[in-house]
């Protein structure tokens, strides 16, 4: 899996509880809802990598199963 780049954002604080409220109710993080959009934004434009790692689906990640059942 490729290393992920961090980036400090700044937004006003009521966007940041507006994306919070809004990442809550889709079950992701603050910080993936905002990619989520990004992403979104990206393939809008045509402008979305086509090397770009899929994203995780929202939730928590699922256990991973044993071998041997």
């Amino acid at each position: 899996m490729s290393q992920r780049k961090e980036v400090l954002l700044r937004l006003d604080p009521a966007v940041h509880d507006a994306l919070s409220r809004w990442a809550a109710d889709e079950l992701r993080s603050t910080n993936a809802q905002i990619e989520f959009l990004l992403r979104r934004a990206l393939s809008d434009a045509g402008r979305l990598p086509t090397r770009a790692a899929p994203m995780r689906r929202p939730g928590r990640p699922r256990a991973e199963l044993s071998g041997s059942g």
